[in-house]
């Protein structure tokens, strides 16, 4: 072959080229590992909370039915993500001047990754004692993890390495209380929430580059200046309703429903409640989207909506009786599933919104529900873990206790809970 020397056009077409190829697994579904080893994103592969086919030990301790117990310096309430063999989570320096990704080996408990990702000279003010400079969960795929600390920055690491790919530093929002929405994978994009004091947008970043495919800023009437009412916390989900795909996108007041490939409004439920902070369930034909702080409520909408729908009947059923504020809601075996912020755990009527039962924990809660196939698990802040069957009138089965608490959501593969306390991440299965 002759030398000779490439022209620069050709030469960039090449590298952009190999830089595509590099990053052609993020365009794979994640359902490629095995669902036992796959729980890739905030409440799981379904983003739901539930495990179908799993089955976990009902009873643990600090000694019985650990596998390993493994010490996260630093402080963050990010859910660990699992796919394969690794464990991913954030924490931040207690001021929020360090923010770290961790990745922990499923099999030893052993970490594998501490990185050290931004630096803070200065923090946002008014961050809430309740929560942390690293609650966002991150989410995986075949060979990237994407890292996402609200405006402070979100990145792409290469799972193997944990050099990073690509990231941005520059989408503003004051979050007021501390981030706390997580991002979700859609085709090639990564989008995520910025519900602030000052701004208020949903944004699509390219998940090979991480520039900006689309940006929708948020039009709802808050009914006031206070700019505490705009926030919120929210993870947003894509549904796929009669073949077209929506983003259901729960804000502050409001739920939009936009088309995940541009970020157009497709149709909107409103209500009077802020600071909306629990993921949208889906059961194929309606919506149980949690409104918010305080007095919550709990709307159960048909997904086929345009418009405002507010009042019309398409909104089925309210329910304010038994909503946490923080903990999302759990949708499993047709039994939707509700624990308050102070400890009412309860299962709701899918047809009515009726409370149907309820048991008093006691005890202050944030993280959310979880389920494999026969009994439903619940974390509280003082390191006690409930246990219920999934009947009609669920049965406690037992009350188990950490030496730490959970503000972070459990993750569940390989018949394993990964527990995450507010000092330690366990892996709670039966000895092998």
């Amino acid at each position: 072959m002759n030398s000779r020397i490439v022209p620069s056009t050709l030469l960039a077409s090449i590298l952009g080229l190999c830089a595509t190829l590099s990053l052609a697994p993020l365009a794979k579904a994640q359902t490629s590992a095995p669902d036992t080893a796959n729980w890739f994103q905030f409440r799981g592969p379904r983003g739901d909370g539930t495990a179908p086919g799993q089955h976990l030990p009902t009873s643990w301790s600090e000694t019985e039915n650990v596998l390993w117990k493994t010490p996260i310096h630093g402080r963050g309430w990010s859910s660990p993500v699992v796919l394969g063999d690794e464990v991913w989570m954030t924490t931040a320096t207690e001021d929020g001047k360090q923010m770290y990704a961790v990745c922990v080996d499923l099999e030893s408990g052993k970490i594998k990754h501490d990185k050290l990702l931004f630096e803070n000279v200065e923090v946002q003010k008014d961050h809430h004692v309740t929560n942390t400079y690293a609650s966002p969960t991150p989410i995986l795929d075949e060979r990237f993890v994407f890292i996402h600390f609200g405006s402070y920055g979100t990145a792409c690491l290469r799972r193997d390495n944990c050099e990073v790919v690509w990231q941005r530093r520059d989408l503003p929002c004051n979050h007021f209380r501390g981030p706390g929405s997580s991002p979700i994978l859609y085709k090639n994009m990564l989008i995520f929430h910025q519900d602030g004091f000052d701004l208020q947008y949903v944004v699509a970043l390219d998940r090979q580059t991480g520039k900006t495919v689309w940006k929708a800023d948020r039009e709802v009437a808050y009914g006031t200046d206070n700019g505490d009412v705009f926030k919120a916390f929210c993870t947003p989900l894509v549904i796929d309703v009669a073949g077209q795909k929506q983003l259901v996108s729960p804000t502050s007041k409001a739920c939009l429903v936009l088309d995940p490939d541009t970020g157009k409004e497709i149709w909107r439920v409103r209500f009077e409640e802020f600071s909306a902070t629990a993921r949208p369930l889906f059961d194929g034909q309606r919506l149980y989207i949690n409104t918010g702080f305080g007095k919550a409520q709990l709307y159960c909408v048909e997904a086929d909506g345009k418009g405002d729908i507010t009042d019309s009947p398409k909104v089925i059923w309210t329910q304010r009786k038994n909503i946490g504020s923080k903990p999302s809601q759990l949708l499993v075996s047709g039994r939707l599933f509700s624990v308050t912020d102070d400890g009412i755990i309860s299962r709701i009527s899918t047809d009515t919104g009726e409370v149907v039962w309820q048991d008093r924990l006691g005890g202050k809660f944030s993280s959310s529900l979880v389920a494999d196939d026969e009994h439903l698990f619940a974390f509280d802040h003082d390191g006690k873990g409930y246990v219920y069957t999934l009947a009609d009138e669920p049965q406690k089965v037992s009350v188990n206790t950490l030496p730490d608490g959970c503000n972070a959501s459990p993750a569940i593969v390989n018949n394993s809970l990964i527990v995450r306390t507010t000092t330690t991440l366990y892996r709670i299965a039966k000895p092998r």
